[in-house]
């Protein structure tokens, strides 16, 4: 007999499932470009770089394993936020999250088709373009309106297929590194060096998206801290193994566009460049099918508190997905994706979340303050110092976005107010006639 939660959403997400989300969720595209693009900003720091990084995000997933430990249903950080302080900061946060989430896709679609042109090049303009972006699109959007279980399988089998290139990488390249390419040199520039660690937050992001579809995960309170904490450590190791083996075995990291392709190519020929090549697009497509699982999750979670349309929060009578969110949230990132061929800047997404991060490690010392909240089912020990630490750390990775970057979250952070407030008040106007 199917668990249903009081959302009317299966419970089909176990434990292991959701090991396969965060790593799914966190291992996209970055991981592929970004060995590079910090080893160009502070050469062999970067090592450094991706330690500070990881300890970093660490924190603030202690902050996610408590709060998410008291919700059983559907919404991560929205809801979060919400509970902590009020629907107005709620909405602000989950408004945010969801953008980020969509303009992800579209970076990583296209990031997709820029690896799947190394195999057919064809493929990375025009209607071919466009058909590779509609097809997969649309399987993956098909895939998660079936139904939960089938979306979480499909996750297990591209976290498989995406961690076996990569620790065919680190295991042949540790034989044949180079101990003189990790000389430090002179030591890099606080602005350099902070730089290069917000652009690593972007490889780490994405584990926040496991506490998204709670409402569809069996035992949440006590599987999610759980998967969270196992997960980010496999990726840790990984993260930091693939940097050595890049740092040791490609000459010219900094000046490179696909780093671990060129570093395979050293050591295993152009049979390894395939390898890593293909591992990019089954990571990205794993990435991408994460995305659309728990994308429309949010818009579903605020519309079944009323801050968007009642229509969002629809739940299929068989399969027992939020199939409008679902196919609203596919649309919208198809026609992202197909507006333009450009990648997204990184740190633009990055910085929508960092916002939610740090609601989210608020929210712990104030969720325990409040004699309503939901009670804890994991505590993390000093907790509130912990707290506080990471919102200093993510404070201090957000003041090294640059102006644009800022006033483009500025105006969408405004624009989530605005619709906000509409829709607060044409519900209010709704109401009152029929008071």
């Amino acid at each position: 007999m199917e668990n249903v939660s009081e959302e009317g959403l299966v419970r089909g997400i176990r434990r292991w499932d959701l090991v396969g989300v965060v790593i799914n969720g966190v291992i996209g595209a970055g991981i592929f470009v970004l060995p590079a693009r910090t080893f160009g900003l502070i050469g062999s720091y970067s090592l450094i770089a991706f330690v500070i990084c990881a300890f970093v995000v660490v924190l603030i997933i202690l902050c996610f394993a408590e709060v998410s430990s008291r919700f059983t249903e559907t919404g991560g950080p929205y809801l979060y936020a919400r509970t902590a302080f009020g629907p107005a900061i709620g909405f602000q946060v989950g408004w945010m999250n969801w953008l980020a989430r969509i303009t992800a896709y579209a970076t990583n679609c296209n990031l997709l088709v820029v690896y799947l042109s190394f195999f057919w090049p064809a493929a990375g303009s025009g209607l071919r373009r466009a058909a590779v972006i509609t097809s997969l699109t649309l399987i993956l959007t098909l895939i998660n309106y079936l139904g939960v279980r089938d979306a979480a399988i499909t996750s297990n089998v591209f976290m498989v297929a995406k961690l076996l290139p990569l620790i065919l990488f680190i295991a042949a390249g540790l034989f044949f590194l180079t101990p003189a390419n990790f000389t430090l040199g002179a030591v890099p520039s606080y602005g350099s060096f902070s730089t290069a660690v917000l652009l690593l937050v972007y490889a780490f992001t994405g584990f926040e998206n496991a506490t998204v579809p709670t409402g569809e995960i069996e035992n949440p309170r006590r599987n999610l801290p759980l998967a969270i904490l196992i997960a980010v450590a496999i990726v840790t190791v990984i993260y930091i193994l693939i940097q050595a083996v890049s740092i040791g075995t490609l000459p010219n990291l900094g000046g490179t566009e696909r780093p671990l392709a060129d570093a395979a190519r050293m050591f295993l020929g152009p049979v390894g460049a395939s390898i890593i090549a293909a591992g990019a697009i089954t990571s990205i497509i794993g990435n991408l099918n994460v995305n659309l699982l728990t994308s429309p999750r949010i818009p579903f979670a605020m519309s079944t508190r009323g801050e968007l349309p009642r229509i969002l929060s629809a739940v299929h009578s068989k399969f027992r997905t939020p199939y409008v969110s679902i196919i609203v949230s596919g649309i919208l990132m198809l026609a992202l994706t197909l507006s333009s061929s450009l990648i997204y800047a990184l740190t633009v997404s990055t910085i929508a979340r960092l916002l939610a991060y740090a609601a989210t490690c608020v929210a712990l010392p104030t969720l325990r303050r409040q004699r309503n909240a939901p009670p804890a089912h994991f505590t993390v020990p000093g907790g509130t110092v912990i707290s506080v630490v990471a919102v200093l750390l993510s404070i201090w990775l957000l003041s090294n976005s640059t102006y644009l970057e800022a006033r483009d979250s500025a105006i969408v952070i405004a624009v989530g107010f605005v619709i906000y407030f509409l829709y607060r008040t044409l519900n209010r106007r709704k109401v009152r006639p029929a008071a």
